[in-house]
């Protein structure tokens, strides 16, 4: 039940917003009463914590930490996840933008807890972009790169792109940001 309740509020999250997403809504939704909702989720904010702790988090993780920790390079990896996400986003014909993005431009002024929470895996996200350049350095490449200036260079990027397609409706600016890495 739990695995559900969170299910159809990461959906309602990306999908609508979080303010705009009533708890009344999310029980319908998942087929749960309030009593089942407020046994794993006390409040509409617990809820949200664990979208973000476990979900958003998750998906960061498995759509950009991973694949580049696991590229050749940083710069090869990086340009991997672009190309990935915006063969998605073609494929599926709509953009609903970055989670992480969408919750921290709803969320972090609303919430000091949010913000911690956000700044977090944005900040895990771009430790693991620099702690793959560096250990592109100690192989003997990107010795004139700034990791952590990558690493936020990368991250800034994708969530501006990712913001202006959400905006469009049009991966291209993704196809855009692609075509000026690979001359980076």
């Amino acid at each position: 039940m739990r695995k559900k309740v969170l299910d159809v509020a990461e959906g309602a999250f990306q999908a609508r917003g979080y303010h705009a997403s009533s708890l009344g809504d999310l029980m319908t939704a998942a087929g749960v009463t309030g009593g089942a909702l407020h046994h794993h989720f006390p409040t509409k904010k617990a809820l949200a914590m664990a979208v973000i702790e476990e979900r958003v988090a998750a998906a960061v993780e498995q759509t950009w930490i991973a694949p580049v920790l696991a590229a050749a390079s940083a710069r090869e990896g990086v340009r991997m996840v672009f190309e990935a996400v915006a063969a998605e986003l073609e494929r599926q014909g709509f953009v609903r933008g970055c989670p992480l993005n969408n919750l921290a431009h709803e969320l972090s002024l609303a919430d000091p807890d949010f913000r911690t929470a956000l700044a977090g895996i944005f900040s895990a996200w771009r430790q693991a972009i620099a702690d793959k350049i560096t250990a592109d350095q100690q192989a003997g490449r990107e010795q004139g790169t700034d990791p952590q200036r990558f690493a936020v260079f990368t991250v800034a990027t994708y969530s501006g792109a990712m913001s202006m397609a959400k905006t469009a409706q049009d991966a291209g600016v993704l196809r855009d940001c692609l075509a000026a890495l690979r001359t980076m």
